[in-house]
């Protein structure tokens, strides 16, 4: 019997299917608009696309808008590539555009589908931002798709790392822009270290389309980008406590490979605090649990979790004198990329490598904090629907399931479970020697570089040729992939399967065109090209007779979204395919996920050596198992977001008042605003309300007023004066410590003054913000021991944090409060002391490199060629710190650089 769930999806469809269907109404009129866009020359594409904008600017809604937009991208796509999109890549353009995570299987073109939602949301004049998961994605993407942003008249740029300034700027500046993940969110945080508007590179977050999402939002958010100053150097300890590890003995630990944790039982504790005495690491008469000693025990903690939950070739590989960490979801190298609080200095102590100093952090964002900065925000992916409940209830994204443009035809075995690693891997060897010798390309999936190199051997061992890529052939990722569906083609790929670039069957035609010419660069590129599509037709044909792409997985990853990728390598466009996993009660997933009573069931039926078990339940039951693991790395994710949320409004409201404080023209009132409140609290605490004039201490507040303020007043003898209160003295000082500063502003002069106040606010906030987030890091990695007392840490944190961002703007206040106060313009002797300081340094360093000393500039010099006074288009675009171009001999920032 049907249950009523099932009846209504027969009757009205599921909600993906009633979405697809709205889609195709909308997709039905963008297609009836193409013959009317086929007849436009090239100039009138782009005069459509300045109508389309204008009509923006006048409050047209984009919805509106869709259908003519759609329909010219189309053109325009068709003109500049050669590439007329589908109807389905209209419909991923459209959920794109409606907010949604668009889930089209590989192959079905997402790049070009990029386009559509693209085009029609930069038409507002305020910028896309299209994310890619490498630099080199992003270069290639915007390399290829700028030629159709161009046919319609828009700009296209491109951000990729140790970009010049004003190149990052122009294409921060564009239409749309294509970046990583890494970038945008870097750049946002060095734009909120900047001390002027005109230094920032990103001017709104108003849309952003995420390719390789479910990389980028799930798999990468719990890892923060992180931007640190250097710290004290600590190396020698770590190498000592390195040494130390090795003496500990199994029952000292205790190891969770489920939680991925390390702790040390009361033994290993004991065993510890006993090496550590004799080492004379630890004072004899000091304890382990001293607060002393929390530092030792910090490194000794990361000395541990580095022998026992990081093994190279998995999580990390050396490469010269450094450790690059390796990414568990894609299997690439992630250079830069640093393991923070000391873990990643304890790698390389224990690796024997440069031990690079440890890092304080001066500004920090998590990716999920960063992209739900956008208004609208969206993705495309190959496989989402396995976290739909996570987009939804962190960045409330639907995800729409795209269909595929034609059938799939691959052919999905189920999974075959062996006793042991070494069945395992034997069988899987015969598989790719039976399908190598009938001209099958197969793409083999492995979890980790240690186990692609072994199986490599083995194939080596068997005589079958095959290329590896893993993270040391990083660099050859693109070529490799695009051989992978060349006839009898064996690949081993860790984790990535080529992620970015297709495997077309019979190979990749362009990269073919592309080592032909560099063959021969005589040839006629025509004729080349001509000889090798024909060629390859041919060699197309054969591997689908083959059977196309083969791919077998040597392993389950924890998250079924990574098997699904891999899985949609083959099949794609229709083509041909099958896809089989072959596993062995000894791989992890089955290991610490409960495969004793699946090897109970195996023995009770009496398999035989290098036989497999083949069967729909299993499959099931692994299913179960990932979705478990997938389960509870949501919560960490969902805890990890919970605690992060807390800094990300603090932070937000610090980078507002930076932005704030940058924008202002006047900063005056805020600092006198400052003024007047520390005031008040100085005369609170020295004159408590409701208190009697005998119970004042007016010693107190006249030193006060003297530390805080910089006014010599006399306090002592207003409160002696007959019917005065504590708030006729609070408006006393008040006006005393204006005047006392108007006079200093008069001193300095009006314009000088404000930048003073600009430059001293940011930079009193960015000193304190620093050492507020290492408070909170401090904060965060204690108040865990909280639950112990009943008390829930995330309660105990947010109220904790709130209190300490109370008292960072308090002393915020009196910080710059003071500092204007004893700030004073130096006198000519001064001055003259200073400038004598600093060409004795310049002559000192000139002399050290070798180089004659050449006489300061003081004096004025002839104004540049060209130069007119009021017209600032003549002037060049000089630094702030080279001479003014009009010759007076001062800094361009002091003379007609001078900020107004």
């Amino acid at each position: 019997m049907l249950g009523l769930g099932t009846i209504a999806r027969k009757i009205f469809g599921t909600p993906n299917d009633r979405k697809i269907k709205a889609a195709r109404v909308i997709v039905g009129k963008v297609n009836a608009l193409e013959p009317e866009f086929e007849k436009l020359s090239d100039d009138e594409l782009i005069a459509k696309t300045r109508e389309l904008q204008e009509r923006a600017k006048g409050g047209a809604s984009l919805d509106d808008l869709l259908p003519e937009a759609f329909a010219n991208c189309r053109e325009g796509a068709r003109r500049a590539l050669g590439l007329r999109a589908f109807d389905t890549q209209l419909m991923g353009g459209l959920f794109l555009h409606q907010g949604n995570i668009s889930e089209m299987k590989t192959g079905e073109g997402k790049t070009l589908v990029a386009t559509f939602p693209a085009y029609l949301n930069a038409l507002t004049g305020r910028g896309v931002h299209v994310v890619t998961v490498n630099d080199y994605l992003a270069k290639r993407d915007a390399e290829w798709m700028s030629n159709v942003f161009e046919a319609l008249g828009m700009t296209c740029g491109v951000i990729f790392p140790n970009q010049p300034d004003n190149e990052k700027k122009a294409a921060y500046a564009c239409d749309v822009t294509y970046a990583t993940n890494n970038e945008l969110g870097f750049d946002y945080l060095r734009d909120n270290m900047k001390s002027e508007l005109s230094q920032m590179f990103q001017r709104d977050h108003n849309f952003a389309i995420v390719d390789e999402v479910d990389s980028i939002l799930i798999d990468e958010a719990r890892t923060p980008l992180i931007i640190s100053g250097p710290a004290a150097d600590r190396s020698d300890l770590y190498v000592t406590i390195d040494k130390l590890i090795p003496r500990l003995q199994d029952d000292h630990y205790t190891l969770d490979e489920k939680t991925r944790n390390v702790t040390f039982t009361d033994e290993g504790n004991d065993a510890l605090e006993e090496i550590l005495h004799g080492e004379g690491i630890l004072p004899q008469e000091q304890s382990l649990y001293a607060p002393e000693s929390t530092t030792i025990v910090h490194h000794v903690n990361q000395g541990l979790r580095a022998h026992k939950l990081f093994a190279r070739d998995k999580d990390y590989i050396v490469r010269g004198e450094e450790i690059v960490l390796i990414d568990e979801f894609t299997g690439r190298m992630m250079s830069g990329r640093r393991l923070s609080d000391g873990l990643h200095q304890a790698i390389e102590a224990k690796e024997g490598v440069a031990i690079q100093p440890e890092n304080v952090t001066l500004a920090s964002v998590t990716f999920q904090n960063y992209f739900r900065l956008y208004d609208k925000l969206s993705g495309m992916t190959g496989t989402a629907l396995t976290e739909a409940e996570e987009f939804d209830e962190i960045y409330k994204l639907g995800v729409v399931e795209v269909p595929t443009n034609r059938p799939i035809a691959r052919k999905d075995e189920h999974d075959a479970v062996y006793r042991t690693a070494k069945e395992k891997f034997d069988a899987i060897v015969e598989e790719i020697k039976t399908a190598h010798e009938a001209g099958q390309p197969t793409l083999v999936g492995t979890t980790s570089i240690e186990k692609s190199e072994y199986l490599s051997q083995l194939l080596n061992d068997a005589g079958v040729k095959h290329n590896v890529l893993n993270a040391r052939q990083h660099e050859q990722e693109a070529q490799i992939v695009a051989d992978a569906g060349k006839l009898g083609a064996v690949t081993i790929a860790t984790n990535m399967a080529g992620r970015g670039t297709d495997i077309k069957l019979g190979g990749n035609v362009e990269f073919k065109i592309m080592e032909a010419i560099v063959a021969d660069p005589e040839a006629n590129p025509d004729e080349l090209r001509a000889k090798i599509e024909e060629g390859h037709k041919a060699d197309e044909e054969a591997v689908k007779a083959a059977g196309g792409l083969f791919v077998l997985a040597t392993e389950r990853h924890e998250s079924r979204r990574i098997d699904n990728q891999l899985r949609g390598r083959s099949g794609r466009q229709g083509d041909p395919g099958r896809s089989a996993f072959f596993l062995s009660l000894e791989d992890d997933l089955m290991r610490i996920f409960g495969s004793e009573r699946l090897d109970k069931m195996l023995s009770r039926l009496g398999m035989k050596e290098g036989e497999a078990i083949v069967h729909p339940w299993v499959n099931k039951s692994l299913e179960k198992a990932q979705a478990k693991v997938e389960g509870r790395n949501f919560d960490i994710r969902k805890q990890l977001l919970k605690f992060d949320d807390v800094m990300n409004d603090q932070r937000k409201v610090i980078f507002a008042q930076r932005r704030e404080i940058m924008e202002a023209q006047d900063l005056s009132e805020i600092v006198q605003d400052m003024r007047h409140q520390v005031i008040d609290d100085l005369v609170t605490q020295y004159m408590p309300p409701k208190s009697y004039a005998e119970q004042w201490d007016t010693q107190g507040l006249y030193a006060a007023c003297i530390e805080h303020l910089g006014i010599d007043v006399p306090v002592i003898d207003w409160a002696a004066e007959e019917g005065v209160d504590d708030e006729e003295i609070r408006e006393r000082l008040e006006k005393a410590a204006d005047e006392f500063m108007a006079a200093k502003a008069a001193q300095f002069g009006p314009d000088a003054m404000r930048n003073i106040e600009k430059q001293l606010l940011l930079n009193t906030i960015d000193g304190k913000w620093r050492e507020h987030l290492l408070t909170l890091e401090h904060l965060r990695s204690v108040v865990g021991f909280r639950g112990y007392a009943q008390r829930d840490p995330l309660n105990e944190y947010k109220t904790e944090s709130f209190q300490l961002f109370e008292s960072l703007l308090d002393t915020l206040r009196e910080q710059v409060t003071q500092q204007l106060a004893q700030i004073r313009p130096l006198t000519e002797e001064e001055q003259a002391q200073m400038r004598a300081q600093f060409e004795a340094q310049r002559a000192a360093q000139l002399a050290a490199a070798g180089v004659a000393a050449a006489p300061a500039v003081a004096e004025a010099d002839a104004p540049k060629e060209g130069f007119v006074e009021d017209d600032p288009s003549t002037w060049g675009e000089p630094s702030r710190n080279d001479a003014c171009p009009c010759g007076s001999g001062k800094k361009f920032k002091h003379c007609h650089g001078a900020l107004n």
